[in-house]
């Protein structure tokens, strides 16, 4: 009797909250892990998650004891209520059956290798740009997504942003004609510094689970993060962890590039490019200025450089422009015309988030894959590659390998970390 009464209340509970919440009821939201609570995930990623009424974060893991406890303090103010989990290790995260989907917001060093175990462990991920720190590991992360059939996207906000979306539709539906060149600048930003005395580590830091796969050394404040705060860190500058702006931004502008050409499955098949380090005892040591140029089978060709935010497709009958302050122009006004006929091909567009938890949701598609990542962060990669090595190198990338150079192909597999110091 006793087992019939609480069943039947249960049954009451939930027509009631489905009443109340409809397809948004607590037991309907996606549940969402977040592995990384920095300057990013506190500024935007918990944002916009939080403001989803069909997304529950109900977990927030980071090595930093002072911004989990930020990160648990903002998701319950936002809900209202206790309960969010807080993990020092993020495969306990992983393991947790009640989470959907994972965002991992860490250092760039930690992105596969934590986005491989949240997919083996039956999670959906959304990813911080750059994706990867090699070329090769992006080819491992993206034919493990493929074989557990799970759902990943990069997260990069620029498939959104309304004018880099209205300039790669002109382009791939033959408003400037045949496209023949593409111009990306990303900002100057990077900058080197004198080496800084080793540190005690702070107390509420495990600086060795920071450094994970990335080679031990030291702890110092600008290896790491400025402690009890959000400012930009200094592992962005360092190239154990990151390799600058070069992919920093250049995941951003490139990824338009690549789409505009539709060719974000695959990539170019030669570079060169040149650009400059910090002096040799400068701490810091990611590229302060690049320019690097393509080329693709289809004859297109994309240059790339240290300017501003922006991107220019050139075609035979004419060029569209759009950058960061919103700005788009073109060389004549039925360019930015209205989309228009039958045939118009029309891209998804929608914010990066919502574009996560939709294919969550129905199990599609997003807008820019496991694949897509791995083939916008690679052509930053090839840049760089050819920068250290010094030639115009020529790529194959069905094989993903370099056919003219062994010691281009060497890097393939690993990152970057110590720079040449030449011009």
């Amino acid at each position: 009797m006793d087992k019939m009464t609480i069943t039947r209340r249960s049954l009451i509970g939930c027509a009631a909250s489905l009443s109340l919440f409809g397809k948004n009821a607590p037991s309907n939201r996606t549940t969402v892990g977040v592995i990384g609570v920095g300057r990013q995930t506190v500024q935007v990623n918990l944002k916009q998650f939080l403001a989803m009424p069909e997304v529950q974060v109900v977990a927030v893991c980071d090595v930093d004891q002072w911004r989990l406890d930020n990160a648990v303090k903002q998701v319950e103010t936002a809900y209202g209520q206790k309960g969010c989990a807080a993990y020092r290790e993020f495969r306990e995260l992983l393991a947790d059956k009640s989470i959907d989907a994972v965002m991992v917001a860490t250092p760039d060093h930690w992105h596969v290798p934590m986005s491989m175990e949240a997919v083996k462990a039956g999670k959906d991920v959304s990813c911080e740009k750059p994706l990867t720190r090699s070329i090769a590991e992006g080819r491992q992360l993206a034919d493990l997504v493929k074989k557990h059939k799970r759902v990943f996207r990069t997260d990069s906000e620029y498939r959104t942003k309304p004018w880099y979306h209205q300039a790669r539709e002109a382009v791939l539906n033959g408003r400037i004609g045949k496209l023949e060149t593409i111009r990306t600048g990303v900002p100057k930003g990077d900058i080197g510094c004198p080496k800084p005395p080793d540190m005690p580590v702070p107390a509420e830091l495990d600086y060795e689970r920071w450094q994970g796969p990335a080679p031990r050394a030291p702890y110092t404040e600008k290896r790491v993060h400025k402690p009890q705060s959000y400012e930009r860190p200094g592992w962005m500058r360092l190239l154990y962890y990151c390799d600058g702006m070069v992919t920093n931004w250049g995941t951003h502008l490139n990824d338009i590039a690549q789409s505009g050409n539709g060719t974000d499955r695959t990539g170019p098949v030669e570079v060169e490019g040149k650009g400059t380090y910090p002096e040799p005892e400068s701490f810091w040591n990611v590229l302060l200025d690049f320019e690097i140029h393509y080329r693709y089978a289809n004859g297109v060709r994309l240059i790339y450089k240290i300017d501003k935010p922006c991107i220019r497709f050139e075609g035979s009958e004419g060029w569209i422009f759009a950058d960061d302050t919103g700005k788009i122009e073109a060389s004549k006004p039925s360019i930015l015309a209205p989309p228009s006929g039958p045939n118009w091909i029309t891209l998804p567009h929608k914010v990066d988030k919502q574009d996560f938890i939709d294919a969550v949701r129905s199990r599609g598609e997003t807008m820019a894959d496991a694949e897509v990542g791995h083939r916008t962060t690679s052509l930053c990669h090839l840049g760089h590659i050819a920068i250290q090595v010094g030639k115009r190198l020529e790529w194959d990338p069905a094989k993903e390998r370099f056919t003219n150079s062994k010691e281009a192909n060497a890097f393939v597999g690993r990152p970057i970390h110590a720079p040449r110091y030449t011009t």
